[in-house]
């Protein structure tokens, strides 16, 4: 994991890393506890978070990660998860929202929200806004949301022809259990339009923060050698998916876009921004729309707010 280390110093410092138990945040996880901070991470399966815990206290020699066992996908379990985090921290100097799926299938959550929806975007935004007052608290605070590059080009094999960004017109959505409909559904589609919605947010959130010392940016760490690639790979190409995870990057090396976001020193102040590995890049054009922008925090913040 030696090209995944952290430079600097991260005792007395609190980390937030949802999915820490997938590949690049299993990574993520581990680096930031060898530096120092002490990591608070999110599993969906109890046994799984333990084991986690005990193989990196194994690896750094210290004992700096705790687990929360929560469904990323459930409004009551983000609810909760943040309330346990606010009972045992004060502060929380790094969130990185990290947490990623890819459904082959259209799946509702247990609160009638499509899944990659629930999991890519909604996710990472409820715990980020409930979080606000201790990433206050932390001075200068860094909230890192990981993306994708599919956002700017949905096509699930874009070998030939022009880059398409997938669509997004918010105009007449009232409700987020409106997005990614079943009419016309297609999972890399509605994938990538809830990378697309994290990223607005998260500028939304930088806009909002902009004075008060916490930043907020996107980063698509490449094409990294995950579960999510054998649900992304079409049929056709599955004889060929070892092929495939071999030509990628391993979590390691995807793992070091994100952790450069959160704890390099020489992104301190910056807010606002996409990146793609470590090259800062423009979003797709609807990304910067400022009516779009407004319509994709609202319809975010009332599903975030409503009651549980």
């Amino acid at each position: 994991m030696s090209a995944a280390r952290v430079p600097v110093d991260l005792h007395d410092r609190t980390a937030f890393v949802t999915g820490g138990t997938g590949g690049m945040g299993r990574v993520i996880t581990t680096e930031l506890a060898r530096a120092g901070a002490h990591v608070v991470t999110t599993s969906r399966d109890h046994d799984r978070g333990q084991m986690l815990q005990r193989q990196v206290a194994r690896e750094i020699g210290a004992d700096r990660v705790e687990v929360l066992t929560g469904d990323l996908t459930s409004r009551a379990d983000l609810h909760r998860l943040a309330a346990e985090f606010t009972a045992r921290h004060d502060r929380l100097h790094l969130l990185v929202n990290n947490a990623g799926a890819h459904y082959r299938e259209r799946l509702l959550t247990a609160d009638g929200v499509e899944a990659h929806l629930a999991v890519n975007h909604l996710a990472g935004f409820t715990l980020t806004y409930l979080l606000e007052r201790h990433l206050l608290a932390a001075g200068n605070a860094r909230v890192v949301n990981v993306v994708s590059a599919t956002m700017s080009d949905a096509r699930p094999v874009p070998l030939f022809g022009r880059p398409q960004p997938v669509p997004l017109d918010l105009s007449r959505v009232t409700d987020v259990r409106d997005l990614n409909p079943a009419d016309g559904y297609v999972p890399f589609a509605a994938y990538a339009r809830a990378k697309l919605l994290a990223t607005i947010c998260g500028y939304e959130f930088a806009e909002r923060w902009h004075d008060v010392g916490i930043t907020v940016n996107a980063v698509h760490p490449g094409i990294v050698s995950t579960g999510i690639i054998d649900d992304l790979v079409p049929a056709i190409l599955a004889p060929f998916r070892s092929l495939i995870h071999q030509r990628l990057l391993t979590p390691e090396q995807g793992a070091e876009a994100a952790l450069r976001l959160a704890t390099a020193p020489d992104l301190a102040g910056i807010t606002g921004r996409y990146y793609v590995r470590d090259r800062e890049t423009r979003s797709p054009d609807v990304s910067y729309d400022a009516a779009t922008r407004a319509a994709a925090w609202k319809l975010s913040l009332i599903w975030a707010n409503a009651v549980v």
